[in-house]
C-alpha cells in the first residue's frame, strides 16, 4: 500500500484545501494519472498517482489538509481489472434512420445547443436563446425549456432555480479567496493609496496592429495584442521613474533595475497575478507569448508558485469586462498598479477641430509614502506619450529629438 501525502507547495504555506477528487475511491488508477486537485492560498495544483493500483481516498472534498498529511492510498498489489486494460469507446449518438426526413434548417446561432424541435420554435418565435434555461444533457435546450421561457416573457430565473425563489446558499470560502480578501484589506489599510488618471488616444497603436497583425501572427505564431504595447511602455517609464518600481521594506526603500511586471488574470476561482520577468529585455513577441502562456496556465490552474511570486509593478485590464474607469488596488508589497480600461470612441478637440478618436482612460494607483505626485503623474504622462507614439517604444526616445540631439 502506497501512502500519498500532501506535497510541499511553497514556503510559509502550512495547509491546503482539497478541491476535488478526479478519481473515486475504489477505482483503478494508472501511474502518473491525476487523482486530485488541491488549492493553496496562492494557486491550485494537481496530485498524480505514484503507482498504478486501486485508489482509497481518506479525505473529503472541501477538507483542509496540513502539508505532509496522508490523504489517500494506492494498493499497487491489487489485480488490474479487465475493464482497465481496454480503452472505453466514446459514447456516440444513435444515427437517425436513413428513411427519416432531415431536420429543417432553422436560423439559430451555431453556439446554441438545442434539439431540432426546440431550435425550430426558437427561430419561429424569435426567442433569445440566452434567456432559456436548458435542462437537457450537456446544456442542450429542449422543447419544454423554450415553452417555459415563452410562458414567462421578460422573466428569468437564476440557473437551476425556479421563479420567485427565496433560497440562499452558503459556501465555504476557498484558501485562494481568503488570501485575496486578506491582501486587499491589507493593501487598503497599510498603504497611503492614491489614484491619478489620464487618457490615451489609441489611434496609433490600433493603426500599427491593423497594419502588421497578420505578418506578426505569421512570423511569431501569436496575436499582436494591446498588452505588449502597455508592458513595454511601462517598462520604459519604470526605468525613468524608479520610485514607481520600488517598495518599502521596513525603514528602507528597495529599488529595482529591472521590470518584473505582474498581470492580473481573472479565473473562475479568483484573481491571480502571474509575473513576466525582465520585461525591459523582452521583445513585443516575447511579451505576447508570455501573456498567452500565463493566461492559459491561470485558466487551467497550472501556475507554479514561482510564476506567482515577486513582481515589481502590476497591470490590470478591466476593459475586457467593459469597465470605463476604475481605481485599482495596489498589489502589495508593490507600490503602484496601472489600470487599463475599455476603448471607446469619443469626440476630441484636435488642432481646433472635433474628431472622433478611440480613447482609453488610464488609472495609476500608487503608494504616496514612496511615490510623490510629480513622479506618479509624470510616469503616467510618459506611458501616454509612448502609447500615442509607439515608434518611441523601440528606443524609449523621440526619433526626431534623437536625430537633432535634443
Amino acid at each position: 500500500m502506497i501512502d500519498i501525502k500532501v506535497p510541499t507547495v511553497g514556503e510559509s504555506i502550512n495547509e491546503v484545501t482539497l478541491l476535488k477528487w478526479t478519481r473515486k475511491s475504489g477505482e483503478w488508477v494508472e501511474r502518473d494519472e491525476v487523482i486530485a486537485e488541491l488549492e493553496s492560498e496562492k494557486a491550485t495544483f494537481e496530485v498524480n498517482a505514484e503507482q498504478a493500483g486501486i485508489l482509497t481516498t481518506l479525505a473529503q472534498e472541501g477538507d483542509t489538509l496540513e502539508i505532509g498529511s496522508l490523504f489517500c492510498q494506492i494498493d499497487e498489489t491489487a489485480e488490474r481489472p479487465a475493464a482497465a486494460a481496454v480503452a472505453e469507446e466514446p459514447v456516440k449518438e444513435s444515427a437517425a434512420p436513413q428513411a427519416a426526413s432531415p431536420a429543417p434548417v432553422v436560423a439559430v446561432a451555431n453556439d446554441v445547443k438545442a434539439t431540432p424541435v426546440a431550435a425550430a420554435i426558437i427561430a419561429d418565435k424569435k426567442v433569445d436563446a440566452s434567456n432559456i434555461q436548458p435542462s437537457g444533457h450537456g446544456g442542450k435546450i429542449l422543447k419544454n425549456d423554450v415553452l417555459e421561457a415563452l410562458s414567462h416573457p421578460g422573466k428569468q430565473a437564476y440557473a437551476g432555480q425556479e421563479l420567485n425563489t427565496r433560497n440562499k446558499r452558503v459556501e465555504k470560502m476557498s484558501n485562494l479567496r481568503k488570501t485575496i480578501s486578506r491582501r486587499l484589506v491589507e493593501a487598503k489599510n497599510t498603504t497611503a493609496m492614491l489614484t491619478t488618471f489620464n487618457e490615451v488616444d489609441m489611434t496609433a497603436v490600433m493603426a500599427v496592429r491593423a497594419q502588421y497583425k497578420d505578418k506578426f501572427k505569421e512570423k511569431h505564431g501569436v496575436n499582436l495584442g494591446f498588452m505588449s504595447f502597455f508592458a513595454k511602455a511601462c517598462a520604459i517609464a519604470l526605468g525613468e521613474w524608479p520610485a514607481v518600481n520600488a517598495y518599502i521594506d521596513g525603514d528602507s526603500l528597495v529599488y529595482h533595475d529591472y521590470a518584473d511586471i505582474s498581470i492580473a488574470v481573472s479565473t473562475p476561482r479568483g484573481l491571480t497575478v502571474p509575473v513576466m520577468r525582465n520585461v525591459e529585455s523582452m521583445s513585443m513577441s516575447d511579451v505576447e507569448k508570455k501573456v498567452v502562456e500565463l493566461a492559459g496556465k491561470a485558466r487551467d490552474n497550472k501556475l507554479t508558485i514561482e510564476e506567482l511570486t515577486g513582481g515589481t509593478f502590476t497591470i490590470t485590464n478591466g476593459g475586457v469586462f467593459g469597465s470605463l474607469m476604475s481605481t485599482p488596488i495596489i498589489n502589495i508589497p508593490q507600490s503602484a498598479i496601472l489600470g487599463m480600461h475599455k476603448i471607446q470612441e469619443r469626440p476630441m478637440a484636435i488642432n481646433g477641430k472635433v474628431e472622433i478618436r478611440p480613447m482609453m482612460y488610464l488609472a495609476l494607483s500608487y503608494d504616496h509614502r514612496i511615490i510623490d505626485g510629480r513622479e506618479s503623474v509624470s510616469f503616467l504622462v510618459r506611458v501616454k506619450e509612448l502609447l500615442e507614439n509607439p515608434e518611441q517604444i523601440l528606443f524609449g526616445k523621440d526619433p526626431v529629438k534623437t536625430l537633432l540631439e535634443l
